[in-house]
């Protein structure tokens, strides 16, 4: 079983995820920070430890890369806010918008 990752983290693991799929290409520190609306320290210190726990790959001032490991996980994560915020949607008729802000708190609570 894995290791049950933070909010933030698992924030920080599906952006840098959706943000490479985006650009066909690793991510900037300023990228990440952008779309999570966080400074850039706050930013390089997630991605310090998404380091740390083998997630990514980033030299300083480099691009950010995920690891196989942290590909799986951002997946992981990035599915289960896809089926939440479909499941609003379709079956409750929740507005898009709405729904994509719903799911992304409850992805983290939701079991693995």
């Amino acid at each position: 079983m894995e290791k049950k990752l933070t909010e933030s983290i698992e924030d920080y693991i599906e952006t840098i995820y959706l943000e490479s799929q985006k650009h066909g290409k690793g991510v900037r520190i300023t990228d990440v920070a952008l779309e999570l609306k966080v400074s850039k320290a706050s930013a390089n210190d997630a991605v310090r430890k998404l380091k740390e726990l083998g997630y990514v790959e980033h030299e300083r001032y480099g691009q950010i890369y995920l690891t196989e490991t942290g590909k799986s996980r951002a997946v992981k994560v990035y599915e289960k806010h896809r089926l939440i915020t479909e499941f609003l949607v379709k079956a409750l008729d929740v507005s898009l918008a709405n729904a994509e802000q719903d799911a992304c708190g409850i992805e983290h609570i939701i079991s693995d």
